[in-house]
Formats: structure tokens, C-alpha cells, sequence
């Protein structure tokens, strides 16, 4: 969707010629949703700077290790950090202070109370704030989210969902080692099973309240390359049981690696019909599924298909198509005043539900 406006000009804290999400999902993202241009990026080394900015057309000049320079530059509106989660909050801090629009991966911060830190600071400043919480912009996800809304199932009564989580299995490569280690923040809980809970909710209702049950069932993983044994302490196991306000019961599983059987499947039961997605991967923020629905005297399910007013960015498909939504719905929010895209005061009152489910699972109390 093309925008008649000035472009709005993008700096990104960590893009690598080396790849990486930046370079496969944010690039191709904001070329496609337009009314964005990249004009500066930082990287971990003034030489990786600089082989970022000749692999993607940018001078010198526009390449940089420091965050806050970036955002100190006239031609800068909006800054995207797509580094590490420990280093999320280090580097926003000094963003948020230079007063332009930041977008943050998902999670925002390593542990709730640095969301809530940078939450807070983005409000006392008036910063306009955005986090990579996409799946909600995914197409399939804003059309099941008026499916149910409109009614097609009646009443919800109840919704069940399996994913898998893909990596936290029993193998994990060199460059994503740090994801085994829950005190990182890069965990199945905060990035497979968060960005599909976020979605949840959206479509649905949030928690009334929950229980939850969770365990690290391989301590020990091994390093794709190497073969060498790594201890893991990220939970590869997630059981939640709950009522979500609207009244409905929630029971959603996770397991870390891959099933040769189901990976995604989140039905949607109520009384009038009964929506289902499917899919190969449980990382719905990357809107590779399936929509399926039946209601009133239908037996079976059939294929719906997603309408195109849904379609944001046609064209782009896989992860990059779903970020290239969210970037439309923020050239939006930015441009017309509408809140579209989610901001740091939602990513902490997100990461706050996950802390209920970490303390429900450690206490084994209701949360």
C-alpha cells in the first residue's frame, strides 16, 4: 500500500550483511509496505557498519555503532531495534530520550520489569512507541478476530490450542545458542508461545484467570555444528489452563522442537460454529496457516479464505509479508493518529500476563 506523503526515513540498531531478521524480514517488509526508506543503520563493529551499509546501498556516512547518533539524525523518524533481547533495554533507553518513533522487537525488555521501565519512560516523554508483536497484524489473525466479533460462532465457549515451538528442541544452532538460556529472554515462553498468546487475546478476551505448568524436559541440547552438549534452562514445556474474561475455558499447549504430528492447531468452539486454524510452525507471527470454519447445519469444516481488504501488502508472503502489515498499520498510526500497531504500555501489560503464567507455574497457584 503506497503512500503519497514523504517517505518516512528508517534507522536500524543491528542490521547485519550476515543476515539475520533484520535483513530478511524488516528489509523486505518496509520496501513493500512503502512510505519508508532506509537511511542510517548501526551495527556491533565500525566494520560490520560498514559492510552492512555497502550490501544495502548506504554510505558510509549512514553507518554507525552508536544507537543514540542514529536517532540524533535530522533525516531519522523512525528507529527499529532488532538486536538481542538482553540488549533491548541499553539501547532504547537513549532513543526514547532523542524523542523519535521506536519500534522494538518483540519482547521488549529482558524480564518485565525493563518493559515497565521502558514503558514508563516512553510515556513521561510523550515518544511514540511501537512493538514487533506482528502476528497480530497477520491478515488470517485481524479476519478471525472479526469472524468472531461478527459472531460466526455464536457465543465462544471454549478454545483450545497445540503449538510446537520449532527451536528449544533437542538440537540448536551456534548463532541461536543464547535462545537455551532463560535468562536471556529469547524463550519458546516469550517468543513462539508470546506472540501466539498476544493473538489470542486479541481475537478473544484476555484472563480472568489461569494455572500453568511448565518444565525444561531436555537440560541438555546439543550445538548443530559442534555436536558439543549445551545445558538448557528455557522451559520447553508450557500447559496453560484458564477463563478468559468473556467466559470462555482456554487450555493452550506448547512443546519445544517439532511433532511428526500436529505443530499449530488452535480451534475456536462456540455455539453457533467453530473456526480452526492450522499450520506447519507454532510461530503464528510469521502468518503461515490455514483458516477453517463451520457453522449452523455445516458438518464439516471448509476453507475460508482470508478477503483481500485484509491484504495490506499483496504479494509479499511468509514472515516478511506479515511485518510489511504491521508496517502499513504504523505509517498509518503515524500519519492519521490511530493506534493500530501495538505500543511499549501494551508489550508490558503482555509481558505482565507472561509473569502471571511464570508465577502461576512456579507456585502452582491460580494467577
Amino acid at each position: 500500500m503506497a503512500h503519497n506523503a514523504a517517505p518516512l526515513g528508517v534507522g536500524i540498531v543491528g542490521l547485519s550483511a550476515n543476515g539475520g531478521w533484520a535483513a530478511r524480514g524488516h528489509l523486505p517488509a518496509l520496501s513493500a509496505a512503502g512510505g519508508y526508506e532506509l537511511r542510517a543503520l548501526t551495527a556491533s563493529s565500525p566494520e560490520s557498519a560498514r559492510k552492512a551499509a555497502a550490501a544495502f546501498g548506504l554510505p558510509d556516512s549512514a553507518a554507525g555503532t552508536d544507537a543514540g547518533a542514529l536517532a540524533a539524525r535530522d533525516d531519522i523518524d523512525v528507529v527499529v531495534v532488532t538486536v538481542r533481547v538482553p540488549r533491548h533495554r541499553e539501547l532504547i533507553l537513549p532513543l526514547l530520550r532523542a524523542g523519535k518513533t521506536v519500534l522494538s522487537e518483540w519482547p521488549l525488555g529482558n524480564g518485565l520489569a525493563e518493559a515497565d521501565e521502558l514503558a514508563a519512560l516512553a510515556a513521561e516523554s510523550g515518544t511514540r512507541t511501537a512493538v514487533g508483536l506482528q502476528a497480530r497484524s497477520a491478515p488470517v489473525v485481524r479476519y478471525l478476530r472479526d469472524l468472531v466479533a461478527d459472531g460466526y460462532v455464536g457465543e465462544v465457549l471454549s478454545t483450545t490450542l497445540v503449538g510446537s515451538g520449532g527451536g528449544w528442541g533437542p538440537a540448536v544452532q551456534e548463532r541461536s545458542a543464547y535462545v537455551a538460556d532463560r535468562a536471556n529472554g529469547a524463550t519458546m515462553l516469550t517468543v513462539p508461545f508470546g506472540h501466539t498468546l498476544d493473538a489470542l487475546t486479541m481475537v478473544l478476551s484476555g484472563f480472568d484467570s489461569l494455572s500453568a505448568t511448565t518444565a525444561t524436559r531436555r537440560p541438555e541440547v546439543r550445538v548443530t555444528e559442534t555436536g558439543a552438549s549445551l545445558p538448557m534452562t528455557a522451559e520447553d514445556q508450557i500447559a496453560v489452563t484458564g477463563q478468559l474474561s468473556g467466559g470462555a475455558v482456554a487450555s493452550l499447549h506448547y512443546r519445544g522442537g517439532s511433532s511428526r504430528g500436529t505443530n499449530f492447531l488452535w480451534e475456536i468452539n462456540g455455539t453457533e460454529g467453530d473456526l480452526v486454524v492450522t499450520g506447519g510452525s507454532g510461530h503464528l507471527q510469521f502468518g503461515q496457516v490455514e483458516l477453517h470454519g463451520s457453522r449452523g447445519e455445516e458438518a464439516e469444516p471448509r476453507r475460508l479464505t482470508v478477503p483481500e481488504s485484509y491484504e495490506l501488502v499483496p504479494g509479499l508472503d511468509g514472515p516478511a509479508g506479515v511485518v510489511a502489515n504491521a508496517y502499513v498499520q504504523l505509517r498509518t498510526d503515524l500519519t492519521e493518529g490511530t493506534s493500530l500497531v501495538p505500543d511499549f504500555a501494551h508489550a508490558a501489560a503482555h509481558h505482565r500476563l507472561l509473569d502471571r503464567i511464570t508465577t502461576a507455574a512456579r507456585t502452582g497457584t491460580r494467577a
